[in-house]
């Protein structure tokens, strides 16, 4: 945590990278997780604003091509207004706050206002387009000298005041905010002596899973661009080092690139699975159908907790319940001492993790991981006739494993300790993505996530049947979220053979690989 004052307001000017979560730096995401206020740009990353808190103050003050936005002078102001509050102000800006990010504008206004302020610096859209796209900025065999340059200087200048004629001579040149008028800086360019030969590329949305690349020779590269749809936020580089592409991308060969994933767990579940996706190369969008909640009568569950030590087996059908049964039994003063003498079951890997977080090693795992397995394992261990057994579960967990556990004879005693809620919609994102066709993977990990997608998909005017149907696709953890989808009159393209997330997204690799083959 910061060391200022309460009193003291402080703003800290945040590079978030190029909108891709994992690039951005541990400093800038614990930055955000402390923010009070969170003023952000349209390419800081919607993911990062999930790391602030959910009573921090979002303020958009994105530039974007047709939608009306605060002029520099007005965010100015709201970082001098927001900051004089005593208040834990973020800047968050896309790439780096000083490499045409106006961080030294903004900078100064907070200095002679008397603002406190600090500098994060962020991976700048020129490096991630060169590593993403597989092209060094620099080479010792043909590249020792790289310069930046932006297409867009300050329109209150009396004349342009970029050296073409040194940029001409320069090993590597990138070019920042050029799509709209790339025809003319590259005619300058080569005006300046660059040959119209020079290998070049232009990367969109450099450093995402949406990331586009072309090549073309420098002087063919605004035609090549323009065919190929490239559409802002995009970097050009021109130099010897893009004929590196050939060997060395390596973006494009993922599994999942290209492939835009819904991802349907609960908001703050959501980025385990996102990651896993976004590290094949598929963009994950968050669309929760899923919000877990307190259960609105605790008294249940405490009578049980208060009388762990009566209990012979207590068995875990879900991280949530875990999570859910540590935190109360933290609110009653209990830990992980009072499950002394208790044996312990868990539902899979995932489950079992959760547990040994917090010191208790289960001593019973199915090797199927499903409820109905772990049923079994635990009538198979003995652990069952005239044994009492408590399951804290989920308010709308199946009944089918306190029954088996029951008919082996157990005394089963099932508190909900928590509850799975529809949320209010979907994301607007999600929405976007399904009404735009852009959506190629929709991934369910419960039963009750088909079940409010749909739900949540028809109260936005959405008709299910339409919004899924091909090129989309749908993913479930295990069999029984697959008959879910199948009762709802929909087919599972992919169903996981393990059923954790790891397991989902093999499954999805593999259907991938199994349609590319088939083409």
């Amino acid at each position: 945590m910061t060391s200022r004052s309460k009193s003291q307001g402080l703003v800290v000017l945040v590079g978030a990278g190029p909108g891709a979560e994992p690039l951005a730096t541990a400093e800038a995401i614990s930055w955000i997780n402390q923010a009070d206020v969170i003023v952000y740009d349209r390419l800081a990353g919607e993911s990062l604003l999930r790391h602030g808190r959910d009573d921090a103050k979002r303020i958009d003050v994105g530039k974007g091509p047709g939608r009306p936005s605060p002029d520099q002078g007005e965010i100015n102001e709201i970082l001098i207004r927001e900051g004089a509050k005593g208040l834990l102000v973020v800047r968050l800006k896309g790439g780096d706050p000083l490499v045409f990010g106006r961080g030294g504008e903004e900078g100064e206004a907070l200095a002679e206002a008397g603002v406190p302020f600090r500098i994060v610096p962020g991976v700048t859209a020129a490096l991630a387009a060169g590593a993403w796209a597989g092209i060094p900025l620099t080479d010792r065999r043909v590249a020792s000298s790289v310069a930046f340059v932006t297409a867009r200087e300050d329109p209150a200048k009396a004349a342009s005041t970029v050296n073409w004629s040194a940029l001409a001579g320069i090993d590597t040149v990138v070019i920042y905010m050029g799509v709209g008028n790339l025809r003319e800086v590259i005619g300058r360019l080569i005006a300046a002596g660059r040959d119209g030969r020079t290998p070049a590329a232009i990367i969109a949305s450099a450093g995402t899973p949406r990331q586009q690349t072309v090549t073309a020779p420098l002087a063919e590269l605004p035609e090549a661009a323009e065919a190929a749809g490239i559409a802002p936020p995009a970097v050009t580089i021109v130099g010897d080092v893009v004929t590196m592409r050939e060997k060395l991308a390596w973006v494009e060969k993922l599994p999942l690139f290209g492939r835009t994933v819904l991802v349907t767990r609960p908001a703050r579940q959501a980025a385990d699975l996102s990651n896993r996706l976004a590290q094949l190369g598929a963009a994950a969008i968050a669309a929760p159908a899923v919000e877990i909640a307190e259960p609105d009568d605790w008294s249940a569950v405490d009578d049980a907790l208060g009388r762990l030590g009566e209990f012979d087996l207590v068995a875990f059908t879900s991280v949530n319940g875990v999570e859910a049964f540590d935190r109360r039994c933290r609110c009653l003063g209990l830990d992980a001492r009072s499950l002394g003498g208790v044996t312990i079951a868990a539902i899979g890997q995932a489950t079992a993790d959760a547990l040994r977080a917090r010191f208790i090693d289960p001593d019973i795992m199915p090797e199927d991981f499903t409820t109905a397995a772990l049923g079994e394992a635990i009538v198979s261990a003995g652990n069952c006739a005239g044994r009492r057994i408590l399951l804290p579960r989920a308010d709308i967990a199946e009944p089918a494993l306190a029954q088996r556990l029951g008919s082996a004879g157990a005394h089963v005693e099932e508190v909900a300790i928590y509850r799975t809620v529809r949320p209010a919609a979907l994301s607007d994102e999600a929405v976007a993505a399904l009404s735009g066709r852009q959506v190629h993977w929709v991934t369910f990990t419960s039963a009750s996530t088909v079940a409010n997608f749909l739900a949540l998909l028809a109260e936005a005017g959405t008709d299910p049947a339409e919004a899924l149907a091909p090129p989309v696709k749908l993913a479930a953890i295990g069999p029984v979220t697959a008959e879910a989808i199948r009762a709802a009159g929909l087919a599972p393209a992919a169903i996981a053979a393990e059923h954790t997330l790891d397991g989902l997204v093999a499954a999805i690799v593999r259907a991938e690989t199994e349609d590319n083959i088939d083409e």
